[in-house]
């Protein structure tokens, strides 16, 4: 199923969903074995309102770029993942890379989470950011 993107009071400057929505299908296919069918809902949206979310359903009360709820059921992969645009930006001017970069190390990283892969020790974060860099060299090439 080709993935959503949504938009939140922001523009996520997203270009060519088509491709990448067929990139992300190609990206769980490759590192999920265990779904059959894949649906994600990709939803854009400022800082505060991620917070929101982090507050009321993870207890946290910190900002973030990314949060990945797994909503699957069956054979069916289904995921809703929202991306802080204005977290993105901040972190792209810190890390100085650009926007659209980190962008898409976000998406990819919300599909890689629903696919299995853990960020949470020093060997599961350099495992996500080997695959995150994989993901990013296969589709800018």
């Amino acid at each position: 199923m080709p993935s959503k993107f949504h938009e939140l009071d922001v523009n996520a400057k997203l270009k060519d969903r088509r491709k990448l929505s067929g990139f992300l299908d190609d990206l769980v296919a490759r590192y999920n074995k265990k779904y059959k069918q894949c649906s994600l809902t990709y939803i854009f949206c400022t800082d505060e309102y991620l917070l929101g979310i982090n507050q009321q359903f993870l207890n946290h009360d910190t900002y973030t770029d990314i949060i990945t709820f797994d909503l699957s059921e069956g054979d069916m992969l289904i995921g809703e993942i929202y991306i802080s645009t204005d977290r993105v930006a901040e972190n792209a001017a810190s890390l100085d890379v650009a926007y659209k970069t980190e962008l898409h190390r976000v998406l990819f990283h919300g599909a890689l989470h629903l696919c299995g892969f853990k960020d949470k020790t020093a060997k599961d974060k350099q495992e996500m950011r080997a695959k995150e860099d994989e993901c990013l060299q296969r589709y800018f090439k």
